[in-house]
């Protein structure tokens, strides 16, 4: 019996420090099932877990090495080791804060002085009539990156697994907050406040786990196109530039832009309606819809309609630089054709 409760301690164990990542990180079958209260309830109890397991652990395992040979003595030390090893990559090697780190050189030059292709693709937000371009090459890396715009504080986000950029107000319950990388769920970035640690989803800014679970946070308009795209509409725009300290970081994102990245998580599967296939999403009033992408970019333009909203949605010259447009006129519905 007693050495039953030895083997099962010792599996509960390596299975709690194992289980605070695992369910936030995108290893098999961890991302595909509804465990998000479970993996945030792992991630704040694991140190009395940890205590109770290893108190538990060792009431058994000091008898039990006292009576073993040589070998079984080797054995409970490799295994200490192995335990050890766990503990350092699963608490600070795997973490998603500690493999995506925050840039602490947010620089921005004109079109002029600009030094990021103009084909990349750009995450562009407009304040009060000033202009900002965040090439998704570089926020994919860090996922985020704070900065203001006409003294308007921004969260702009993106999530290379899922391919969403999104950008926030980052403040909650009327105050500035902090966040950090903390995984995903369901193939999504999650982020944690510094006050309350809730955990907030990056495709929607909502919190879906913690003391703030329900709430969102603020979007600000923002729109994905090429640089060159973005700089024809907003020419005194501002763009964010390479840190260079994470120049190697960068260079595993350069395919991303096109879908052809040999990663698996980030790929792009050309066919449509597939797992990993593209499609713009429009949300119109509580009704949402997905178009493929390959419809879109052999049509160029597909005209629909949701409740209340006749839209148009066309894909410039550059095909990668897409808009959605409301069709709805005070003298009616306009209809369009590709010329």
């Amino acid at each position: 019996m007693k050495k039953i409760i030895l083997i099962l301690s010792i599996i509960l164990l390596f299975f709690a420090e194992i289980s605070r990542v695992y369910y936030i990180m995108p290893f098999p079958g961890s991302q595909k099932s509804e465990s998000i209260g479970f993996a945030y309830w792992m991630h704040n109890n694991l140190f009395w877990i940890r205590i109770l397991l290893l108190l538990l652990v060792l009431i058994y395992l000091v008898p039990a090495f006292k009576r073993s040979g040589n070998i079984g003595k080797i054995l409970f030390v490799a295994l200490g080791i192995f335990y050890v090893v766990v503990v350092y990559f699963f608490n600070f090697r795997l973490q998603a804060d500690k493999m995506f780190i925050q840039s602490k050189r947010i620089i921005f030059k004109n079109a002029a002085e600009n030094t990021v292709d103009t084909n990349k693709l750009v995450i562009g937000v407009v304040v009060n009539g000033l202009a900002k371009a965040y090439p998704i090459q570089i926020i994919g890396y860090h996922h985020q990156v704070r900065d203001y715009l006409n003294n308007v504080p921004l969260m702009v986000t993106y999530c290379t697994v899922c391919r969403t950029g999104r950008v926030f107000n980052p403040a909650v319950n009327g105050k500035p907050e902090t966040f950090r990388l903390v995984g995903m769920d369901h193939f999504n970035a999650m982020f944690e406040d510094a006050t309350t640690k809730s955990w907030w989803r990056q495709a929607t800014g909502l919190a879906v786990a913690g003391k703030l679970k329900g709430q969102s946070l603020k979007e600000m308009p923002s729109e994905q196109a090429t640089l060159a795209s973005w700089l024809r509409k907003y020419p005194e725009s501002l763009i964010l530039q390479p840190d260079t300290v994470f120049n190697k970081r960068y260079e595993a994102l350069k395919k991303f832009d096109d879908g052809t990245t040999k990663d698996a998580l980030e790929k792009r599967d050309s066919a449509s309606w597939k797992f990993k296939s593209w499609v713009i999403g429009v949300d119109y009033s509580g009704n949402a819809r997905a178009y493929d992408w390959n419809m879109l970019a052999n049509q160029r333009i597909i005209q629909d309609s949701l409740p209340g909203l006749p839209l148009l949605i066309t894909l410039e010259n550059d095909t990668a630089t897409y808009h959605v447009f409301n069709r709805g006129t005070k003298a009616g519905t306009l209809y369009f054709h590709k010329d």
